[in-house]
């Protein structure tokens, strides 16, 4: 039986994780610095390239002088696994459900935070023992659908990730969903006060 409960003390307190994607690593030092003194303790940063592994390597680094925990997202395969591992992540991210890439990041010590879209999708993910999911792509799925999957799946931990900012995110946690994932908004200085009231209320 799978289980990624880890997430729960990960999460504490959390409305937001920041997503970096295919920033280079100088941006995403910076971002994530500007994500951590906000107050939104979890990263992530998509594996797609060998630039997005030196970010990274390098927020992970730049994590731990700052006792944060970075993730590892767009994983998909057994190689992202490894990479994730070598770099150093402290969980992995994916935008499916994909059971054996699951079992491989928690073999390496790295929860995994799978996506799903449909009610089936989370049934599986709950099946094999997971109570965290993503949710993706959130804005095109819709507030309706974290509403109408809290009926059947009361229990399910859902982070909302894909088209999320700031004008959006308060519907999505008043559904149900448990985080929001944002990324633009953390480059984005107008939004920056409002990410910062959200985190307070």
């Amino acid at each position: 039986m799978l289980r990624n409960d880890e997430f729960t003390a990960l999460f504490q307190g959390q409305p937001f994780m920041a997503i970096l994607r295919g920033m280079g690593v100088e941006r995403s030092l910076a971002l994530a610095a500007q994500a951590w003194d906000l107050g939104i303790n979890l990263v992530e940063i998509p594996i797609q390239t060998e630039e997005d592994l030196r970010a990274l390597t390098a927020v992970v680094a730049a994590g731990k002088e700052r006792g944060k925990q970075v993730g590892a997202g767009t994983v998909v395969s057994l190689e992202h696994v490894a990479q994730a591992a070598s770099a150093g992540a402290a969980f992995t991210v994916s935008p499916g459900l994909d059971l054996a890439v699951v079992q491989a990041s928690t073999d390496a010590g790295m929860p995994s935070l799978p996506g799903v879209a449909t009610a089936s999708e989370v049934q599986q993910a709950f099946g094999a023992g997971l109570t965290w999911m993503k949710a993706f792509p959130a804005s095109v799925l819709g507030v309706e659908w974290f509403k109408a999957m809290s009926g059947p799946f009361p229990q399910a931990k859902i982070v909302a990730t894909g088209g999320m900012g700031t004008a959006n995110a308060e519907q999505f946690l008043n559904a149900g969903a448990s985080v929001i994932a944002v990324g633009a908004a953390l480059a984005d200085s107008a939004q920056l006060p409002e990410l910062a009231r959200i985190l307070k209320r």
